[in-house]
Parts: structure tokens; sequence; C-alpha cells
């Protein structure tokens, strides 16, 4: 039995969605990680208290609660798994893996336990669904009755939106009413926000960009509410995934932005990002609404009764003791331009900014996006769709999103290409840094250096085309004008005047016009003629073609042409010279059926180009056009 169990692909249910992850069993702690969010769950060993295997959606899953009360379910085990695991809990755990069966009877009919933050139907003491009470939004009753509405999940394809449970009246000597009591024991863990009590502070008229407008935010021990002139939002700190302390380009003006997940919802829009923007200027004296002995036993030292600084110095560090959640900042990148710590883009027709990060890109902040490197298949640096001036920046996520900023400075390339490569991300155009660096400050293809198939076949078929017709007219002449022209001397000397009395007047030169030469009359193919040779490239495509395809399938045609490129580069000089040897082998025979064929009369159907002379009277001369 090894220090460590690992298990790739094990969901976690996430508001009626399942989310995969991976899972991981050591002597110290159980730490689950989101492939979708990035969120990490560490259980410590010691908190273990109960542990059970069940047969569940996706396979087997197991439930682990802790003796602080949470309940944590991990579904996609296979059932040879039970046993390396049940023997890795008694050893490591001491904690028993119970297996545990659910009722499938399909009866309606049963008993509703509270365990902590869930919620058990049971039937003849064998579970047939539970409801994880931080799910629950909402809780109302009836006369016999009790409605549970829960927090929708914009992932899920399919959402449970109520469930309604109907409750039996109790003996007339109990004086409690049981569906009061059934919907006490729901609101005392359901995610339902209830503003009780005073905050713990106040920041007035915050500059909110998402959603845009003027908010006074009230900090509660479990929440935050966003109170503006139209909308009210209460956001719990369960929801918070990160945050980020961002300057702006300015450097006079800071970003605080909030990622949320699930978003706060108002109609049909989601934000899933609160974005404040702040002054650096700006300060505040600040008095937290509590006791100095209270504060220092709820936040250890992070938070004191009064502090004093800039805005968003105060409004950072009273969230990070709150949310219990670090504060992401720029790493060391620095911009080409103003040294900032960001670039400026454009993202879907909208400008804005840009920021690396240690573990990721963030784009602020229309729409805000935050892209983990571990998410990102690969990135590419594109040309500029309007002008070389600027490149696009466009990543792809192996969920298979892409995400394309634009307008990029072309002086921004050199730091952010070595950003990429430093953080060993993949680029699907190596060779681009080169090209961006070249004489004329253009860019070039990644492939430029690669055999171009195309290129190499026309050039063989011109110079076959030349060799093979021998009889080409040349149709360029050479026009001259009438050197018979007068032309006046402009130089010095006589009186001036010429025998009329009038001032002499220089003699313009003729205008030289271009001879314009006649329009070639199209070719018309002789369809009777020999076919032409193939050069020695286009003889191995054509015995390698089937071959390529067999070892590709589903290969495309200019895939074909590609690979056939780099395939015939890597083509010994043996090989090659063999190849080279059957095309002028194909071209010496050509020669010889052409003039066959000419000998017999082929090829002479052809009518012979007719010219006709005409002149035209120019200023200064004549000029002949034929």
């Amino acid at each position: 039995m090894g220090d460590t169990l690992e298990f790739n692909e094990i969901y976690q249910e996430s508001k009626g969605s399942w989310n995969d992850g991976r899972l991981r069993f050591s002597k110290q702690n159980l730490v689950y990680k989101s492939s979708k969010t990035g969120k990490v769950d560490n259980i410590p060993a010691a908190e273990l208290s109960q542990a059970t295997w069940r047969r569940v959606c996706l396979g087997h899953g197991i439930k682990l609660a802790t003796s602080s009360g949470h309940v944590y379910k991990y579904d996609g085990f296979r059932d040879t798994d039970y046993e390396r695991i049940s023997e890795f809990f008694k050893a490591n755990y001491k904690v028993e893996l119970t297996e545990k069966d659910m009722c499938v009877k399909g009866w309606n009919w049963g008993t509703a336990k509270f365990s902590g933050p869930l919620l058990s139907f049971d039937v003849n003491d064998s579970s047939v669904f539970e409801i994880p009470l931080a799910s629950v939004s909402q809780c109302a009753t009836g006369k016999n009755e009790v409605t549970l509405e829960f927090h929708q999940n914009d992932d899920a394809e399919v959402s449970l939106m109520e469930v309604r449970f109907y409750v039996p009246p109790g003996p007339a000597d109990e004086g409690a009413d049981p569906v009061e009591a059934f919907a006490a024991n729901v609101l005392s863990k359901a995610d339902v926000i209830q503003a009780t009590g005073d905050a713990v502070c106040v920041f007035k008229e915050l500059q909110c960009l998402t959603p845009r407008g003027r908010y006074d935010i009230l900090i509660y021990p479990a929440f935050l509410h966003l109170h503006g002139k139209t909308f009210d939002y209460k956001i719990p700190y369960t929801t918070v995934l990160r945050l980020f302390l961002l300057p702006h380009k300015d450097q006079r003006q800071m970003f605080f932005v909030i990622s949320l997940d699930p978003p706060i919802k108002q109609g049909q829009t989601r934000y899933h990002f609160l974005i404040l923007l702040f002054s650096k200027e700006e300060e505040l004296r600040l008095t937290l609404n509590m006791s100095e002995e209270e504060v220092e036993k709820r936040y250890e030292g992070k938070l004191s009764k009064n502090m004093s600084g800039s805005l968003y110095e105060m409004v950072s560090r009273v969230m990070k003791a709150l949310v219990n959640r670090k504060i992401t900042v720029p790493g060391n990148f620095q911009g080409a331009l103003s040294w900032a710590q960001c670039i400026t883009c454009s993202y879907k027709a909208q400008s804005g900014l840009l920021y690396p990060l240690e573990r990721g890109f963030i784009y602020v902040h229309k729409p805000p996006v935050h892209l983990r490197f571990e998410e990102i298949s690969c990135v590419n640096f594109a040309r500029g769709t309007t002008t070389t001036r600027s490149f696009d920046f466009e990543v792809e996520t192996k969920q298979g999103n892409q995400f394309t900023f634009s307008s990029i400075e072309r002086e921004e390339y050199g730091k952010l290409f070595d950003f990429v490569n430093a953080k060993k991300l993949n680029i699907k155009n190596r060779g681009f840094k080169e090209g961006m660096k070249s004489k004329n400050n253009e860019y070039s293809d990644s492939d430029e250096d690669q055999h171009d198939a195309y290129l190499e076949r026309m050039k063989a078929e011109g110079k076959i085309r030349e060799e093979g017709d021998g009889s080409n007219d040349s149709d360029e002449e050479t026009g001259e004008y009438d050197s018979n022209a007068s032309v006046s001397d402009s130089g010095s000397g006589g009186d001036g005047t010429d025998d009329e009395g009038k001032k002499k007047k220089p003699a313009k030169k003729a205008k030289v016009v271009k001879e314009r030469k006649p329009r070639k009359e199209k070719k018309q193919k002789d369809t009777n003629a020999p076919k032409r040779p193939m050069s020695s490239y286009m003889l191995w495509l054509n015995s390698s073609r089937e071959r390529i395809k067999s070892e590709n399938p589903g290969i495309s045609i200019t895939e074909i042409s590609k690979k056939a490129g780099e395939m015939w580069k890597q083509i010994g000089k043996e090989d090659k010279e063999g190849w080279d040897r059957k095309a002028e082998e194909a071209k010496k025979n050509y020669e010889k059926a052409m003039k066959e064929y000419r000998e017999n009369g082929g090829g002479s159907s052809t009518p012979a180009k007719k010219y006709e002379t005409t002149h035209t009277h120019t200023r200064g001369g004549w000029w002949e056009e034929r």
C-alpha cells in the first residue's frame, strides 16, 4: 500500500451539475481539485468522521462527513477501487468505509432526516435522495406543505427548480407545528440570505464597472450586500472563488475584481465577476462596528477596529479577511509600452486590458475573462486583421473554446512571447518571433521554411512549357517616335523676338507615348498533343499519396500536400536521384513524342497572329502602332 492514492476524472456535484477533477488521498489529507474552476478542497485526515461507499449515477461514489459538519460527495469510481480505498482508510484514517445501498423502489412516502447540511429522504432506512441544504434558495410553507426552491446552475442542461413535501399533521397534544419545525430545520442550514444584525462596515458610493453603477457595499459576517439605486445583490462569501487587485495602465487607478461561482443574476444577465474601480489618491478612515476583543478573536490580527489608508487597500483588506482567500496580483511581467503590468487590446470589439499573471491571464473589463494556464491547450500569435502595426493573441482552451485578444501593439510582441515561453505554454506557431524582427518589420508565416509542393509543381510545369514550346513568338516590339519634329533651342542668344515681333516661346517637347502591346489571344489547348511530363517530386507524390492517406486517416487535401512536402525534405539523396532519373526519362519520351506529333502535322492548325499598322498623330510627331 503506497503513501497516496490518486484518481482522475472523479466528479463532484455542484448545484445540479457534475464537474470533473482529480482526487488524491494521502496520509495527512484529502485533496480534490476541480478541472472547471480550479478550486481546491482540502480535507484534513483528522477531521474525517464517516465514509460511505454507494452505487450512484456515474458508477460508484464516496460520501465523506467531517467532524466540523461538512459533507463531501465524489462520484466516478470503479467497482474494483473499493478494496484499495477501504484498506487505505483503515490503515491511515482509522475510518471504516461502509457500503450502503440506495432505495430504488420509487416510493414517495418516507421519512425526512436532517443530518448536518443534508436533508435525506429515506424509505425503510435506505436513502432515496439527498438534498444539500446549501443549494436551497427559498423555503415557503403552506397549510401542510413545505416548498423548497433551489439555486440554478447555468452549466446544467436540466435543472431542478423546486421540491414540495407534504407534512402530515402531528398528534393534537404536541404544541409544535410540524410544518414550521420542518421549515426551521431547512432555514438553519439553507443558503437563504437574511440581513439580520448590523453590518461590520459600510463603503459608500463605490464605482462599480460590473454591474455598472454606484453601489453602497455593506459588509456582513456571512455575505456582502450591494445596494444601488436600481438593484440590490446579496453575495455569500461561499460563492467567492478568487480576488484580484490589478493596477490600471495609467498608474492612477486600481481594479478590484471578485470572481463568483455561481454568478449573481439580474433577469437573464449573469455576472461572473464583480469589478470595482478605485482612485489611488482616495483615502479612508474606517471603524469596524465591533469591539476590539471581537475583532481580535474573529479575525486573528487580520483586521483592527480602526484602520486608515487608501480606499482600495481598505476594501481589499476587509474582503481578504472575511472571505479568507488570497489576493492575486500581477507578477513580474512588464509591457514594452509605458512599462505597465498589462497589455492594451480588444476582445469582442471592446477595448480593455489583458493582465498576464503567474498562473493565468485575466482580461478586464467588458466582458471579463479569466483563463488559468492549466486549462489552456495552446496559444497562437496571429497577424492583425486590419494593419500590420498590431497582432492578435489567440488562446484555445482544452474544452475547445477560443478567445482572441486583438489590436495588440507590435512592440508588445517580444515581451508577451517571452512570458508565454517562460510559462511553457504550447505555442502553435513557433518561428513567428523571427519574422517579427525582420528588416521590414512584417510578419512571416510559421511554415515559411517548409517545402511548398504547389510552388514546386508550378515551377516544374513552367520550365517544361518553355522547353517544350520551341516556337514561342515574341510579341514585344519597341515603339519610336518621329525624330523630325522641330524643337526650338531654349538657350540664350538673339534679341528674344521672332520675325512677327512676338516673344519666342520654347517649343514643347514631344510627348512620348508608350506602345500599347497587342492583346494576346488565348492559346487553345491541343487535346491531341502528348501529355507533358511530371517533375520528380510529382512522380514521387503520385506514388506516395495513398500511403499518406492510409497512415493519416481523415487527412484533408491541403494537409496531404503539406505532409508530402515535409516527407520530401527528409528523403535521402539517393532516393531523390532515382526519382530525378525517372523524371528525366519521362522528359525525353515527351520530347520524342512531341517531335513525331509535329512531323505528322499536329499542332499546325493554330492560326498565325496578324497585326495591323496604324498611324496616330501626337503632339511633336507621329507614332506608329502595330
